[in-house]
This record gives C-alpha cells, sequence and structure tokens, in this order.
C-alpha cells in the first residue's frame, strides 16, 4: 500500500471542520514530508545529523471484537526520525477514530493494521504497542536531571534565539530539564505546551541562557518534531558537545501527545517515560 507525499497542509484536515468517521480508512492519514522545514536548519534527509524517534501516545482508540463488544487501549507508537514524512496529528486522530465500529478479530489484527497504514504514510516501520489503561508501565514519572525553571532572570526574546545560548570552559556531563517550553501549531496558532530535556557531555551551558533560549520559542510557529531539531542543531552549533540528547514531551492534546527526540549517535531516552501532563 503506498500514499502519496503532499508537500504542503493546503489539504490537510487541521484547522477545519470534519466529519468524524464510522468505518476504517486508512485514506485519513495525511503525511508531510519534513524535508522542507528541515532545510532552513541545514538538514539534509540523506545526511541526518541526529538519530531519534516520534514517540505517540493514544488514549482515545477503541474498535470492536467479532462479537460487537468495544475494545479500549493505549497505543505508544515509535515513528523513526529517518522517515521521509511525519504525520498530521488531527489526521492521525481521525484515523484511530476509525476504528471505533470497526470488528477485528484480535489486538494482534488492529496492531498489524496500525503498523501498515502509518509505517506507509511514514515511508519508514512505525513500531505500534498497545496498553491496557490500567497497565503501570503507563504511570507518570518526573524527567530525570536538574530543573532550571526556577531561575530568576528576565526574558525578552519570545522567538528562537540561537545567540542567548552560551558555554563555559569546563567540560561536564549533566541532565537539566525544563518544563516552560511553549510553541505554537503552525496552521492553527493554538499553544502547544511541553517539557524538554537536554542530556549532554561537553563546554558547560551556561543555564540562564538555556532557559531563556527554550522560552524563546514562545510565539514561534512549528511542529513539534521540527522544533526539537531546531532546539538540537543550535546547541550543537553553539556548544559543540561531544554527546547530546534533546527530548521534548509534549501536552496531551486531542487524545494524542508527541514525544520527539533527537540524539547524536548512540544516545538514547530513558524509556518508557511519561509525564503527568500527558
Amino acid at each position: 500500500m503506498s500514499i502519496e507525499r503532499p508537500d504542503t497542509l493546503q489539504d490537510a484536515p487541521l484547522g477545519r471542520v470534519s466529519a468524524y468517521p464510522e468505518h476504517y480508512d486508512a485514506g485519513l492519514l495525511y503525511p508531510i514530508a519534513r524535508a522542507a522545514n528541515r532545510a532552513p536548519l541545514g538538514i539534509r534527509d540523506d545526511s541526518l545529523p541526529f538519530e531519534g524517534e516520534d514517540e505517540w501516545h493514544a488514549f482515545e482508540l477503541s474498535w470492536l471484537d467479532t462479537k460487537g463488544k468495544p475494545v479500549v487501549a493505549v497505543a505508544r507508537f515509535r515513528l523513526p526520525a529517518s522517515s521521509p514524512n511525519l504525520i498530521e496529528s488531527k489526521s492521525w486522530k481521525l484515523y484511530l477514530n476509525s476504528f471505533n465500529q470497526t470488528r477485528f478479530a484480535s489486538r494482534d489484527e488492529v496492531i498489524e493494521s496500525l503498523e501498515r497504514d502509518l509505517s506507509a504514510a511514514a515511508g519508514a516501520p512505525v513500531v505500534t504497542e498497545l496498553f491496557g489503561v490500567d497497565d503501570e508501565r503507563l504511570t507518570p514519572r518526573r524527567l530525570p536531571g536538574e530543573c532550571i525553571d526556577d531561575l530568576d532572570i528576565e526574558i525578552h526574546d519570545y522567538t528562537p534565539s540561537p545567540e542567548l545560548l552560551a558555554v563555559g570552559d569546563e567540560v561536564v556531563e549533566e541532565t537539566l530539564h525544563s518544563h516552560l517550553l511553549k510553541s505554537n501549531c503552525p496552521v492553527t496558532g493554538q499553544p502547544d505546551w511541553g517539557s524538554v530535556m537536554i542530556r549532554y557531555r561537553g563546554p558547560c551551558l551556561d543555564r540562564e541562557g538555556v532557559l531563556r533560549y527554550l522560552v524563546s520559542y514562545r510565539q514561534h510557529q512549528d511542529f513539534h518534531e521540527h522544533c526539537v531539531e531546531h532546539i538540537f542543531t543550535d546547541l550543537m552549533a553553539r556548544a559543540r558537545p561531544e554527546r547530546l540528547l534533546v527530548l521534548a514531551r509534549y501536552v496531551r492534546r486531542g487524545g494524542l501527545d508527541i514525544s520527539p527526540w533527537r540524539g547524536t549517535p548512540g544516545e538514547r531516552p530513558p524509556e518508557p517515560l511519561r509525564l503527568a501532563r500527558q
């Protein structure tokens, strides 16, 4: 199964009034090429400067068993950053809702359908896990490292300003995080709230500068995935760390949360990890 790759948001369901589907329909998925948003950052799909994934949780997934009885589950999807496409979030939600009145013989059949359709839209394999709503593996946790949100600083920049990033001479290995990340949807302008973790080894980052820089995304319009790539590329350019991992956990919206991470080769995020706001 192949899905055409549109290069614009002109026909995307995001920001439009949409009828919710009553029957399973893989054609609802709307892939968006990553390349256009990566080009201004100097990122090429054929030579990515990072490894990573976009991890999604879906909290509004349900289908019917063979007797017509509803089944509910929470899904976790992992979409590789190397895929040529991301998938627009509202189309993903509409697609998942198309399962609501569809009968499946087993959970395995549901997973098979999800992985087939999402992989076709992304252009790369998407890994799917299903959890019961009370599964302990979904218990919220805290981000590792030190929170920098209590720093007493003045802030004047609310669009991405990499010049705010500064480093010292000492080489350190540390993990910092902030819950003050906010960006805006590039189509609807709605706020996207998130937490971000930065784990690195390299010249010591000035923490006040890091916090000012993260807050500078407050009026920026972009997809979650590209915001994380923007942060990663700015940190690499300004600090030149030996190792770097940038992970964002965005607040759930429309039954979905998105948690992209990007890292230098060999860097992996702590797993599993969900926050209370998700």
